[in-house]
């Protein structure tokens, strides 16, 4: 399981696909998948049966997970590659671009 440079609370920015220039936040990061669920982007239709928080039950339409390697984190409005450094004995991730902590 590789180390993922995308964590849940990041605005991202699709890369590739159908919903590539889509920009959200992750809710949720699955490292083992490698995959992620990101705020609006990648809707899907399910049918759901009625339960107590959904009497009626009928389709919904939710989130489905999408690939990390299709997402890039977005600083300042611009997306950015992340990498790792070390500052005062903790590693913090860094923007290529700037080479600011994130």
């Amino acid at each position: 399981m590789a180390k993922l440079k995308i964590k849940s609370g990041d605005t991202v920015r699709v890369l590739a696909g159908d919903h590539k220039n889509e920009e959200g936040k992750v809710l949720r990061v699955f490292p083992a998948k490698n995959r992620a669920i990101v705020e609006g982007v990648n809707m899907v239709s399910k049918h759901a049966k009625p339960n107590a928080q959904n009497p009626q039950g009928g389709i919904v339409k939710k989130e489905a997970s999408i690939d990390i390697s299709n997402l890039g984190l977005i600083e300042n409005g611009t997306t950015v590659r992340v990498g790792y450094k070390v500052e005062d004995g903790k590693k913090v991730r860094v923007s290529k671009k700037t080479d600011k902590a994130i």
